[in-house]
Parts: C-alpha cells; sequence; structure tokens
C-alpha cells in the first residue's frame, strides 16, 4: 500500500512517498508555501498520481505529548485533506524527526557529500518525513487519536 508522509510547516511542507508494498520510505518534495492551503491541491494531485492509499500526517507534539498550536494546526490541514478527498489520513507524532534529518545530513556532510545551506533546507522537511514515514511503516510508530 502506497503511503505519502507529510511533514507540515507555515513555509515549507516534506513529503515522503512509501514505494507500492509500503516497505520502504524516501524523500519525495518540499513545497515552498506562503499559506499552508497552497499546499493541499499540489498534495491531492500526488495522490492521484501516485496511487496513494493513505497519508501519514506528523504532529509536532510538545514534549509532554500535549498538543500545541503547531499540531492543532496539522490536525487542521489534514482535516482541510479529508475534505477534498484524500482518504485514510493517520497522524504519527514527529517530535524528533527533523532533528534527526539534519543529524543525517550533517554525517552526510562529514563524509564529504556536498550540502550547501540552501540544498540543506530544500532536503530537511522531505528527509524528516521520510524519517518518520519509515517509523510508521516499520511498526515503530502508531497513529494518534485526535
Amino acid at each position: 500500500m502506497r503511503t505519502l508522509a507529510i511533514d507540515f510547516g507555515t513555509r515549507r511542507v516534506g513529503l515522503a512517498l512509501s514505494d507500492a508494498g509500503g516497505k520502504l520510505a524516501t524523500p519525495y518534495d518540499v513545497l515552498a508555501v506562503t499559506d499552508p492551503a497552497q499546499a493541499i491541491e499540489p498534495i491531492l494531485r500526488i495522490i492521484q498520481n501516485e496511487d496513494v492509499r493513505r497519508v501519514v500526517i506528523g504532529l509536532p507534539l510538545n514534549m509532554d505529548g500535549s498538543h500545541g498550536p503547531a499540531a492543532k494546526t496539522g490536525v487542521e490541514f489534514g482535516q482541510s485533506l479529508l475534505t477534498r478527498g484524500a482518504k485514510n489520513i493517520i497522524y504519527v507524532d514527529e517530535r524528533l524527526s527533523s532533528f534527526q534529518a539534519e543529524q543525517d545530513l550533517t554525517t552526510r556532510r562529514r563524509e564529504g557529500e556536498k550540502i550547501t545551506r540552501k540544498s540543506k533546507k530544500q532536503r530537511l522537511d522531505a528527509l524528516a518525513a521520510a524519517h518518520f514515514l519509515q517509523e510508521f511503516l516499520d511498526g515503530k510508530l502508531a497513529g494518534i487519536e485526535i
């Protein structure tokens, strides 16, 4: 089952996509937005074009597990996708995914990969989405009840 992960942000929306078998997550794209609603149409096109069967949205929960303003905005974004035709939306805790993605890029840079500040910004959100999607696919990250 093909799954799309969304690392939702107010300026950038990171996307990752699983393979058709639902085993491997890969960074897909980063959408630059000035308003989160701008990401809805491109995401709906990806869902249709890539035959996505479920969408996993990462919520940046507070360290105590509570829902802060950013998590609430992520839920509202998911609800907008649902009303526009997306089906099977699952929310997951993505608190540390951006930190892990940044660590991975730092390691790559130390190993000799050329990563500029600009390319790091462009790749970071998609890489974060791929991290929490892979954890979800591996059964290490469960859905959150909203």
